[in-house]
């Protein structure tokens, strides 16, 4: 639910300086926030383990992966919007002080019942919009698999990476993670249909 009002839109530098002093994270779309949920742990397995699995892999490296506490920005031509993806990779990186960051080349979500309509809808979009944006990857929570999108000469090309012996190649880092890895610790369930989850 919107923290305000379209009569009462939130600036920029307002909302970048409430998030530096909230015990909540919110998203920013066009001057409105959102308070973001909590997730479960399954989730955050997920994320941990795509995130730490690439920090292993790019040590040293000029790029260097983000974790859900990083804030992404998407100027529109309309509107600024700020999400919070659960794990980025960033190769040239905003200066240090800033609490965000503009160029990711790698974004991804870990899907849900409660997020996967605006992960894969409003999200997937705005992301896509981004020039050094080479791969969204939304990751399933109940079963081993992966879809990717990932940027050819002719757009974005949808791409379903499935079981947990196959590998997630990601050139465009230099890299590749398997699907091993990334569901390392994880017991397959249907996923609960309740309203605590994100």
């Amino acid at each position: 639910m919107p923290a305000t009002s379209a009569a009462k839109l939130i600036s920029v530098q307002d909302y970048l300086d409430g998030e530096l002093a909230s015990q909540v994270k919110h998203e920013y779309l066009g001057g409105v926030i959102y308070a973001m949920a909590g997730a479960r742990n399954v989730h955050n397995l997920i994320s941990g383990n795509f995130f730490g699995s690439l920090h292993a892999r790019l040590r040293g490296k000029p790029c260097r992966p983000y974790n859900s506490d990083t804030k992404i920005r998407i100027q529109l031509p309309t509107h600024v919007r700020f999400y919070y993806p659960d794990v980025s990779v960033i190769c040239d990186s905003n200066p240090p002080d800033d609490s965000f960051q503009d160029q990711p080349v790698v974004v991804a979500e870990v899907l849900s019942r409660q997020t996967r309509r605006i992960d894969e809808g409003e999200k997937k979009d705005t992301f896509l919009t981004i020039s050094s944006l080479s791969c969204y990857l939304l990751i399933e929570q109940d079963q081993p698999v992966v879809t990717l999108h990932r940027r050819t000469e002719q757009g974005f090309v949808r791409e379903v990476i499935a079981g947990v012996d196959a590998t997630i190649r990601l050139d465009e880092i230099g890299t590749e993670l398997p699907m091993a890895e990334l569901y390392d610790g994880v017991i397959f369930s249907p996923e609960p249909d309740d309203k605590h989850d994100a």
